[in-house]
């Protein structure tokens, strides 16, 4: 973090000092802004800047009519957030297992039995790897509610990953691959109806019901405004690190795998290392 600051350190302290001298810090320009250059840089109609991923999240089940005691498909293998946000709305989690090779939600599992009685779906797009969102379109007719946490600018066949379902969560904690200086998250949807529902949810409902006090601020919105211009560039050389990596440990561990039509954006490099040699190669 302190690197990147330095290298774009005219940038956001111009963009800092900016709001400022502008006085304005809840829901001015910066975040109209920024929601307009999310939106585009992932391809959708609408972004709605929030508090942080969690509350992300738990807006957009919200806003998808999950409530109390609804069930809401995830994996196991998540971060709590994602979890939380489902308990946030009083909601069920009811987990499904993940494909061994990208650790994401494995399609062919949304057929058991035991979900049959679900209210939506939270596929997880975890380490920046997109899960298979052909094959869970096929198996669920349920609203899909994408945890994207991880996976900023991913792409699955020809679409970014927050365009394959009804609503995407995205998390801009410090360590994202586009992190703010503080917590913040958005919403991204194509529908016209459901992103003005999430701006009242956002902010306290806005006498249309009872919603959240979670608005991203300007002074985030401003910073990410800056590192959104140079996250391609970012992503371009994760993928060139991966690369690299994935050539000289590939006969020692088992390195990330990126599926048919998936193109991953390696917010983590994971890898799989069997147990006999685990000990060694640490």
């Amino acid at each position: 973090m302190g690197r990147q600051y330095r290298e774009l350190k005219p940038e956001i302290d111009q963009a800092i000092q900016r709001v400022l001298d502008r006085g304005d810090f809840i829901l001015g320009p910066e975040v109209g802004k920024f929601e307009e250059e999310f939106a585009s840089f992932c391809g959708a109609a609408h972004a709605v800047g929030v508090g942080s991923g969690t509350e992300a999240l738990t807006i957009a089940l919200k806003a998808v009519d999950v409530g109390i005691d609804d069930e809401v498909v995830t994996v196991p293998n998540t971060f709590v957030a994602t979890v939380e946000a489902i308990c946030n709305v009083g909601a069920l989690p009811a987990l499904v297992d993940v494909n061994a090779d990208t650790y994401t939600m494995d399609a062919a599992k949304l057929g058991d039995a035991h979900i049959q009685g679900a209210k939506a779906v939270v596929p997880v797009h975890l380490y920046g790897h997109p899960a298979n969102m052909y094959q869970i379109r096929e198996e669920t007719k349920l609203p899909i509610v994408a945890d994207c946490y991880q996976a900023h600018g991913a792409v699955y066949g020809q679409l970014p990953v927050g365009l394959w379902q009804a609503v995407s969560a995205f998390s801009f904690y410090p360590s994202k691959n586009l992190g703010a200086y503080g917590d913040g998250g958005a919403l991204v949807t194509d529908d016209y109806e459901l992103a003005e529902w999430i701006r009242w949810l956002r902010n306290h409902g806005e006498g249309h019901v009872v919603g959240y006090n979670s608005r991203l601020d300007e002074l985030q919105a401003a910073v990410l405004r800056v590192k959104l211009r140079y996250l391609d560039a970012w992503t371009a050389r994760r993928r060139e690190i991966a690369e690299t990596y994935n050539k000289l440990l590939g006969d020692l561990v088992h390195t990330p795998v990126e599926g048919p039509s998936a193109w991953h954006v390696y917010h983590l490099y994971v890898i799989e290392v069997d147990e006999h040699i685990r000990d060694d190669l640490v």
